[in-house]
């Protein structure tokens, strides 16, 4: 059985450890609540614009645009991946599951070209001498709207400029807060099945509303795509990143459970240490007073008392 000192010891640092997940645990929760947050203020706005390109999909059905050209033709096809992880670990699945989705992804294409949101990404891929074609640095602990805009606009220009001819990206859905589900979202170009059109207040009454773009609806499609393109990609960085701070909260609470468990075992054993200690004391005193006692001199031993007794009349027993 260990010491009293080294369980005082390792009692010590399992305590000192159970403050750090707790305050993790805190972290992560505040986090994911202010990232959740952002997201809700911003839905609306992406909302407006999905509906105003299905709309202009649904009265304009023989509209051909840029981010709709699927170019089937072409003889290198080169595809471009966005993979999304977190900055940090102690987050249980969450980084090996979304850079699994990855690889396989990778592994069925041609041309494939690999850019990365996160370190622990960036480490993993560089371990295993996959190439790196670009980084986006200091975004996967702060997603916003302005950085998710910045990284739309590379793409677009890439997938304008004919250098990318299919972008999607890789990242971690939030489906609940048991379930992280890592997922393939395509970015560009844009499906046009995937926009669902729904009429308009009014528009099966007796007045028909009439709808004009100026000037023209493609050109109101080049100013919107490019804005429904930064919110979906705004999108999964949120959800990345909620996911990571879940997944993060649910570690750290694991953990900090772990931790009380063995604090009361440790608790347990350094009782019954030290009430072994004290046994052991207390016999080694006892056992030292009666050596002491057998040690002195045959005239100093104490001897057996001799009872004397005397009756009434002063006459012994």
């Amino acid at each position: 059985m260990a010491g009293i000192k080294e369980i005082r010891t390792h009692i010590n640092s399992v305590q000192q450890t159970l403050k750090i997940t707790n305050a993790m645990y805190l972290i992560s929760s505040s986090k994911l609540r202010k990232a959740r947050q952002q997201l809700n203020n911003v839905e609306p706005y992406f909302l407006k614009i999905t509906s105003t390109i299905s709309d202009i999909l649904h009265r304009s059905p023989e509209i051909e645009h840029i981010y709709f050209d699927k170019r089937e033709d072409v003889a290198e096809h080169k595809v471009g991946f966005i993979v999304i992880t977190g900055d940090k670990g102690l987050a249980g699945a969450y980084n090996p599951n979304v850079l699994r989705l990855a690889e396989e992804h990778l592994a069925k294409v041609a041309h494939p070209t690999l850019f990365l949101i996160g370190q622990t990404g960036r480490s993993y891929f560089a371990a295993r001498n996959i190439p790196i074609d670009g980084e986006f640095m200091y975004t996967a602990q702060d997603p916003t709207v302005s950085r998710a805009r910045d990284i739309a606009d590379t793409f677009i220009r890439l997938f304008r400029t004919r250098e990318l001819d299919e972008v999607y990206v890789v990242y971690t859905e939030m489906v609940s807060p048991v379930r992280l589900e890592p997922k393939v979202r395509k970015l560009l170009p844009l499906d046009i099945d995937a926009f669902q059109w729904e009429p308009r207040q009014g528009e099966d009454g007796p007045y028909r509303q009439t709808v004009t773009y100026v000037p023209s609806a493609d050109r109101v499609l080049s100013q919107v795509v490019p804005a429904y393109v930064k919110g979906t990609l705004f999108g999964t960085l949120v959800e990345s990143f909620c996911s990571e701070q879940n997944a993060r909260m649910t570690a750290m609470d694991t953990s900090t459970d772990n931790a009380r468990d063995m604090l009361k075992t440790l608790s347990l054993r350094y009782n019954r240490a030290r009430q072994a200690a004290i046994t052991q004391e207390i016999t080694e005193i006892v056992g030292g007073a009666q050596a002491k006692d057998n040690d002195l001199p045959q005239h100093r031993q104490q001897k057996p008392v001799r009872v004397i007794r005397f009756l009434a009349d002063g006459s012994r027993a």
